[in-house]
């Protein structure tokens, strides 16, 4: 296996299933350490790395902010409108100020063409903490979960319920296959990811591993492992809300939904979570979630991440 030395990472599907389990492996031993009292793990010693937000986020900015540190580096926090960016400036120059001071860029954007515009002038690398269609640091999060949970992602299924081009679910269902995962998609047509992006994942496919779509959320988590959703609305799509409630009130993850699923399935919910909408209180809070499991495993994963590449 090559270096990953100074690549970018805007999507998991730029990386092979054995650098991935690389990832995945660096990121549980970035947790074995803390869990045994070695918080600071020198991979970025001396090194500066940006934390560029246009979105608003919780989880993501502080486990950046937390793992930069943690590794012994130096994070600079940013907003969009504090830069020049805010006055007009082009994504490209300021990729390329960056690129005169810091080690890391890790930017949440609105448009993924943005990252790739500050990946191609940047000789830093750049990681995607977030775009309009992908989200890989949670992905690989959610990897390291599924299987401190059922031990494996080869061969297990997961279903995603909800909007099914929300990119929490593209890059989940990349991961999934990528990593010899079985998965299904439960969303209505309207919101079904497009066929393109579904023939790029079914070429991403290891032995045994599948993706599937139902309109059907019932038959989709009969015999799930694992069953994920998210915000019906994704921040900038605020004046579809009503619209999408209304749609996708049938994909709700309640206890109705959850008596069809088998005993064992973990619950997950990359959060926030809209309690009363894609998701109950008796649910996100039930016995099978994992979701703060989840939120905690972010900045193991992401830890991982930064220390491959960085």
């Amino acid at each position: 296996m090559r270096s990953m030395k100074g690549r970018d990472f805007l999507v998991t599907s730029d990386f092979t299933k054995e650098e991935l389990t690389a990832m995945l492996k660096k990121s549980m031993e970035m947790k074995a350490d803390v869990k045994c009292g070695r918080y600071v793990q020198p991979y970025l010693k001396g090194k500066t790395v940006i934390l560029l937000f246009q979105k608003p986020s919780t989880r993501t900015r502080i486990s950046f902010d937390v793992g930069v540190h943690q590794l012994g580096g130096h994070p600079i926090y940013l907003s969009w409108n504090e830069l020049q960016l805010g006055r007009g400036e082009t994504i490209a120059d300021t990729g390329r100020t960056f690129d005169c001071y810091a080690d890391g860029i890790v930017a949440r954007v609105f448009k993924h063409t943005d990252l790739e515009t500050m990946a191609k002038v940047a000789k830093a690398p750049v990681i995607n903490a977030l775009s309009d269609t992908s989200h890989p640091c949670q992905a690989l999060g959610d990897a390291l979960t599924i299987i401190e949970k059922k031990g494996k992602i080869e061969g297990t299924r997961v279903t995603f319920v909800g909007d099914g081009n929300d990119n929490v679910c593209r890059s989940l269902a990349e991961i999934v296959v990528q990593l010899g995962g079985k998965m299904t998609i439960a969303s209505p047509r309207k919101y079904m990811p497009p066929e393109d992006f579904i023939e790029k994942v079914k070429g991403l496919s290891s032995q045994g591993a599948s993706i599937d779509l139902t309109e059907d959320p019932v038959s989709a988590v009969k015999d799930s492992d694992v069953i994920y959703t998210d915000v019906w609305t994704s921040m900038g799509l605020e004046k579809e809300a009503e619209e999408r409630r209304a749609t996708l009130k049938p994909y709700q993850l309640n206890a109705q939904l959850m008596s069809s699923a088998p005993q064992d399935a973990i619950v997950m919910h990359c959060l926030p979570a809209h309690r009363g909408e894609e998701i109950t209180d008796e649910v996100v809070d039930g016995k099978n979630s994992v979701v703060w499991d989840q939120a905690e495993n972010r900045l193991h994963a992401q830890k991982g991440i930064m220390a491959l590449l960085l």
